[in-house]
This record gives structure tokens, C-alpha cells and sequence, in this order.
């Protein structure tokens, strides 16, 4: 019987159109999101639904002992929930950065720990960790998420070669710009001050991100392009250790590499004026 897949953060996006594209293939699939009613579709189509907080560790392990007990292992752990918290670095509190540690990073690390036992006596699985072309290199005015996606650089690397000897197996998925409603929660998160001294640079920013994120903007991926890729990266027999998805991350991080600090600041500047 094939193994199951647990997929985080399935209420929208990328995790949605994952769970989808698993179920559809007849793999058991259990799609998770904090809100249990954003879940009814994907529950229509054959999904298992729970609706754990990947940031609260009662809900978290016993999201894993509910799949354990019924398959005795978590066979695809795809590590998707996340959100962008953006703001100026000046503006943005401890409060906030620590929240979204919290959630994109010790929460999906923190699911790792948890499969990862029953993988082990099982003699295999896969973990697929949710990075962004935003872990490779930083942009103004989303330094908060950027970070959480440089630390699963280094994560999912860690993890790799510590596990590869028990079977399993650690990809990390490096999509770039991608059309879904995670402009309109990067936008929700901005910090809100009286007479900020970046209210200017707020507006270009949510201008800017408006014009990419819609269907047919240059070098946007869609949610099913993406969940196409996680769909091979968990199920091919020999992944590679990272997947691009879409232009910014084969472009960009070579930009960002050959041109002076002078050339790239300008660069950035023109893509994000503040």
C-alpha cells in the first residue's frame, strides 16, 4: 500500500494544490490547516483532514499519532505551512519576528523531529521543506520571512546528511514568485504607525507585489506548477537535495553572486523603490 503523505498549511496556495494533486493520485493523503472549514473541499476529493497549529505541540503530535495509528508511519512529510511577516526591519517587532520563527521555522522543524522516528523504523521517507527564492537571497521590506527561509537552507541541509543512512530523505523546494492570496497576508502583516517615515515605501512595496501576483505576471508560478514539483520531489526515487521553481531563483541568486554590492543595491532599488 502506498505510504501517506502529511502536508501542512492546506488551506490555500501551494498547499492546497498539493494535498489536491496527492489525493487525485490515489496516495493516502492528509491535508492539514489551522482552520478545519478551509479543508471541507480537499476532505470531498478523498483527503484526510486535521486541522492542527504547527506552532502548538499538543496539536502537533497528535496530528502524527492520528497518521501513525493508522498507517504506522507518516511515508511524505511535505513541510508547507508558513506565512510572510513584512515590514521594515526598524518597524517590525521582536514580538512579531518571533512569531514568525515560530510557525515557518520551529514549527516545521519541529514536525521533522516528530515523523521522523517512525521513518527510521520503517527504513525510509521523505521530507519536503517549503524554502523560497526569499532564502537565497533578501529583499526589502520582507527581511522577517527571508530569514525564517535562510535558517531551512541550513536546516534542510543539516538534516539530509544526518538521516540519509536510515533511508530518508530531505528536499527542499526553492519556488519563486508564486499567484496565490500570499500577498494579500504579506500586506496584513505590515506593522500600522502613525506618520511611519516608511509609509512611502509601504505603498511602492504593496503596488509592486500587486502587479506580480496575478496569473500570466512575468515569472510567476502557479500553485499546481509548484505542487507538481513536490509531487516528484516525494515520490521519485532518487530527488535531488533542492528544486527550483520558477525564474527568480535560477536568475536572481546569480545576479546577486556576479554584480558589485553597488550594482545589486540598484538593482533592488529599481524592483523596490522605498
Amino acid at each position: 500500500m502506498d505510504t501517506p503523505v502529511l502536508i501542512t498549511g492546506c488551506s490555500t496556495g501551494i498547499g492546497r494544490a498539493t494535498a489536491l494533486a496527492f489525493a487525485r493520485s490515489g496516495r493516502p493523503t492528509w491535508a492539514t490547516a489551522r482552520n478545519p472549514a478551509a479543508l471541507d473541499e480537499l476532505a470531498a476529493v478523498g483527503c484526510r483532514t486535521l486541522a492542527p497549529d504547527v506552532t502548538d505541540e499538543a496539536q502537533r503530535v497528535e496530528a502524527v499519532k492520528q497518521v501513525e495509528a493508522e498507517h504506522g508511519m507518516v511515508g511524505v512529510l511535505v513541510n508547507n505551512a508558513g506565512y510572510a511577516q513584512t515590514g521594515p526591519v526598524e518597524e517590525v517587532s521582536v514580538g512579531q519576528l518571533r512569531a514568525q520563527f515560530e510557525t515557518n521555522v520551529f514549527g516545521l522543524i519541529r514536525m521533522a523531529q516528530l515523523v521522523l522516528p517512525g521513518m527510521r523504523a520503517a527504513g525510509g521517507g521523505r521530507i519536503v521543506n517549503l524554502g523560497s527564492a526569499g532564502g537565497l537571497m533578501a529583499f526589502p521590506g520582507v527581511s522577517a520571512y527571508a530569514m525564517t527561509k535562510w535558517a531551512l537552507e541550513a536546516m534542510s541541509d543539516a538534516l539530509r546528511y544526518e538521516t540519509r543512512s536510515f533511508g530518508v530523505r530531505v528536499v527542499l523546494l526553492e519556488p519563486g514568485g508564486v499567484v496565490s492570496n500570499f500577498a494579500a497576508t504579506e500586506e496584513a502583516t505590515w506593522p500600522q504607525y502613525a506618520d511611519s517615515p516608511y509609509d512611502g515605501f509601504r505603498r511602492n512595496h504593496r503596488d509592486r507585489m500587486a502587479r506580480f501576483n496575478r496569473a500570466g505576471a512575468p515569472g510567476m508560478s502557479s500553485p499546481e506548477n509548484v505542487a507538481k514539483v513536490i509531487v516528484r520531489a516525494a515520490t521519485t526515487r532518487h530527488p535531488r537535495a533542492r528544486y527550483k521553481v520558477g525564474v527568480a531563483p535560477r536568475v536572481l541568486p546569480v545576479l546577486y553572486r556576479l554584480l558589485p554590492n553597488r550594482g545589486w543595491d540598484a538593482l533592488v532599488g529599481r524592483m523596490f523603490p522605498v
